[in-house]
């Protein structure tokens, strides 16, 4: 039996191809895909921008060709053997799961002293940094099957999740930044988001789920950015107080905005979220003496940009994070906070478009636009 999958061979240029269903491994699971989302980082591979953890200790490049997709979710159709999930828990065939795209060596210093997944010497990424040239090549969201080698991290998803929702969830667990940021800030009333005023600049999905996750928080104030007028009125309903369109405003203005909310001081967090660098000196404006910013929408390589040490450093005093991807042990918790959310937002409505493994470029150029919300693959979805 054979699996299709939408293979990336080399930036702008998809063709469907057929591999062989393998059988696991000892201790390997092979995952019958359900939907698969597009993330910025995907959108930014097809467009060529294919460096990545340019500040690790292992740089990467996309090592096409590559089946992607790294925001999964599915349900274990094969194993070898006793195969647990992250919680110790055995797995069974027909289990919905989602698997973590990090796969870690477990053995290099990042590893052994417990640091973030993404700073492991020997780090490879499921739907990003794997090549579909590699037996036995199913090693990402866009195919009918995807192979999860040993050591992968399993998660089980929630009978109260559906999919449509389950599939946020890599997305998701980036937000645990939101948690840990502000507990080392070193304002001493910075403990939590509690009543804070957030700015969210950029709504895609990955700015979207932090709206929740701030509003989650106990954040005060929260002002959503973009320049899709269809993302902000999604955020609007979602949890975001007031909302901007940057196409419309120049930068004094939104200063000016931010402050009049803030009694001249500022925004207590901001989270960069547009992927794009030229927004860094407006975020650091944005934030008040002392405040944090959260670097999460710049993982591919878009080039630099340049701040002054004086003003936006050192005379501000705030605490830059970078924010390097999800961290596993974020996934369960994200999952059981979305299915209570669901009930009182309309979380479900953000997965917009599905689309067929055969119009995956199609799916991505509209990821592109900023008028989509989120965009996923169905890799049996009719044609």
């Amino acid at each position: 039996m054979h699996a299709r999958a939408a293979v990336l061979v080399e930036p702008g240029r998809y063709e469907v191809r057929e591999f062989k269903i393998p059988e696991p491994e000892p201790g390997a699971v092979l995952v019958k895909n359900e939907l698969s989302g597009i993330c910025g980082t995907d959108k930014h591979t097809y467009q060529g921008f294919t460096s990545q953890y340019g500040g690790a200790s292992l740089a990467s490049s996309t090592p096409f060709p590559i089946i992607q997709g790294h925001e999964n979710v599915g349900t274990v159709t094969a194993l070898n053997g006793p195969t647990y999930d992250f919680d110790g828990d055995r797995l069974e065939e027909g289990d919905r799961v989602i698997v973590s795209p990090n796969l870690t060596c477990k053995r290099c210093y990042a590893c052994m002293h417990g640091y973030p997944v993404a700073m492991c010497s020997n780090l490879r990424d499921y739907g990003n940094t794997i090549s579909a040239s590699e037996p036995p090549h199913l090693f990402g969201g866009w195919a009918e099957y995807m192979y999860a080698f040993p050591g992968s991290f399993i998660i089980r998803v929630p009978d109260d999740l559906p999919s449509n929702v389950a599939v946020l969830t890599e997305v998701f667990a980036v937000t645990a930044s939101l948690d840990r940021a502000k507990r080392n800030s070193e304002l001493p009333s910075d403990a939590s988001l509690f009543d804070d005023t957030v700015v969210i600049y950029g709504v895609g999905p990955l700015g979207l789920c932090h709206v929740i996750k701030a509003r989650m928080l106990g954040a005060g104030t929260i002002i959503a950015v973009d320049l899709s007028d269809r993302r902000l009125e999604y955020a609007s309903r979602i949890g975001a107080d007031h909302t901007i369109n940057a196409s419309r405003v120049d930068v004094d203005q939104k200063l000016e905005f931010v402050r009049d909310l803030t009694h001249g001081r500022g925004a207590d967090v901001v989270v960069e979220c547009a992927g794009v660098p030229d927004v860094i000196p407006t975020c650091i404006d944005l934030l008040r003496p002392g405040g944090v910013l959260l670097e999460a929408g710049n993982f591919s390589d878009l080039g630099t940009v340049s701040i002054s040490p004086h003003k936006h450093l050192c005379s501000k005093g705030i605490s830059l994070f970078g924010v390097p991807g999800q961290e596993p042990a974020a996934y369960a918790p994200s999952m059981r906070q979305m299915a209570r959310y669901r009930k009182s937002y309309p979380v479900d409505e953000l997965v917009s478009e599905r689309f067929s493994l055969t119009r995956t470029k199609e799916a991505v150029e509209w990821a592109v636009d900023p008028g989509s919300l989120k965009v996923v693959i169905d890799p049996w979805a009719a044609e």
